[in-house]
């Protein structure tokens, strides 16, 4: 038995009797007629105690059907994470680095900790770090009891929304263990993981893995055409390749067990490490092998069961036209900016916050453009266990927080913001929202 097992994941339309395509008044009317069946006051008095018990489940996993797939909220995040998440199959997420990559390999991490968790088979790329030792340091997943009562006192509790319809059952049914909504809630998408503990090992030896440690591939000698993709480049690509028409991810190959998904992470991808000189000169001899590496890669997983998240070190790419085709080939692109080392960082209006997260790029589904997000005012900071995603709340009246020699941060930092968070007006010190 394992330390930490899957959460289990309710079909609740299934429950229901419903198709996920049903309407919410044909969801309400499949509801009360099964309650009613189902209702231990409905029920003859000479049914034995087993029966009894299981008409009680049946009857609360009902009501908990109705109360996630009843309210608009919970029954849309119910639907996105039957779907897989937030990021699509067969694309590309592209995380530029923060300066450090301190914040960037956490969230390389927790995509890679999330496939575990699901059961998805991981595919990690890496011209730093053995991808042997990148799997030994993820981060444990929060499953249980208690490690829920850790993530409440870190964050709050939010409560998931009631229903519109109250269900009131007998007093000697009222005492019942409840059943929970597994991993829908208000709040709660996918997983939580604790920064401050490492996966159990039975957890990673029971995963499916392959790993690709560049430093490892490299041939003593080398005959790499002009123009051509680098020697790391090229091994990469041969090896996701090879995994996916091996393991039956092309779709030609049908698996044998239920369909999985391929998630791909490769780790520092531009840097030097992999033979790319990109970040050394402005006027590189290899100057398209990156975005040709982009767009054989695209055509691959664009034809697969596969997803991949890619960190780049994009502040240190000299060329801004590279960056901006690195751009155009990738689905998403998400960037991270560290206070570390900057004003910001002893600025008072981000003292709750290590950093600020730029979207820079959206995919929209059946269209050949992309879209921009109009979301320009989220943060992150890192706790002990966690590390939060939130909106960026800067606090009314900096007048008790900052001293007479600072008292021309707030409009300085007001012309950083923009669009994002308001701008002071007139020098005032109450923000606009």
């Amino acid at each position: 038995m394992m330390a930490f097992e899957q959460i289990p994941k309710k079909d609740w339309y299934g429950i229901l009797g419903a198709d996920p395509s049903a309407s919410v008044s044909d969801l309400k009317q499949k509801y009360q007629k099964l309650v009613l069946m189902y209702h231990p006051d409905k029920q003859s008095a000479d049914v034995p105690a087993g029966t009894m018990e299981e008409c009680i489940q049946k009857f609360i996993e009902i009501d908990q059907a109705w109360k996630i797939l009843g309210n608009e909220e919970t029954k849309k995040e119910y639907d996105l994470q039957r779907h897989g998440g937030g990021l699509a199959v067969g694309t590309v997420l592209l995380i530029e680095e923060d300066k450090y990559n301190i914040y960037s390999s956490l969230l390389f991490k927790y995509f890679l900790a999330e496939g575990v968790i699901n059961g998805h088979t991981l595919l990690v790329a890496s011209a730093k770090e053995d991808p042997a030792d990148i799997l030994q340091e993820l981060p444990a997943p929060l499953l249980d009891d208690n490690c829920k009562k850790d993530f409440d006192e870190d964050v709050g509790n939010h409560k998931t929304p009631e229903s519109n319809i109250k269900m009131k059952i007998a007093w000697r049914y009222q005492l019942l263990p409840k059943m929970e909504p597994g991993p829908v809630s208000s709040s709660r998408f996918g997983h939580y993981y604790d920064l401050s503990k490492r996966m159990p090992q039975e957890l990673i030896e029971t995963s499916k893995w392959h790993g690709f440690f560049f430093p490892e591939k490299l041939s003593p000698t080398l005959n790499i055409e002009p123009c051509s993709l680098t020697h790391g480049y090229i091994k990469l690509l041969q090896f996701i390749q090879n995994v996916i028409y091996e393991e039956g991810f092309d779709g030609s190959n049908p698996q044998k067990k239920q369909k999985n998904i391929l998630r791909i992470g490769i780790q520092n991808l531009g840097s030097p490490l992999w033979g790319d000189d990109i970040c050394c000169t402005e006027n590189c001899d290899n100057s398209h092998s990156l975005t040709k590496f982009l767009y054989v890669l695209r055509g691959l997983l664009r034809t697969s069961l596969s997803a991949c998240i890619i960190t780049m070190p994009t502040h240190l790419i000299q060329n801004k036209a590279i960056i901006a085709r690195v751009t155009n080939l990738s689905d998403t692109v998400v960037g991270l900016e560290s206070f570390i080392g900057s004003e910001r960082e002893t600025n008072p209006l981000y003292k709750d916050y290590h950093g600020l997260i730029h979207i820079r790029q959206i995919p929209r589904l059946n269209n050949l453009i992309y879209d921009v997000s109009d979301v320009k005012d989220l943060a992150f900071k890192l706790k002990r266990k966690l590390f939060t995603i939130e909106r960026l709340h800067l606090p009314p009246d900096l007048s008790d927080t900052v001293s007479r020699s600072s008292k021309q941060i707030p409009a300085a930092s007001s012309r950083l913001l923009g669009q994002e968070c308001g701008v002071m007006a007139g020098g005032r010190k109450h923000l606009d929202f």
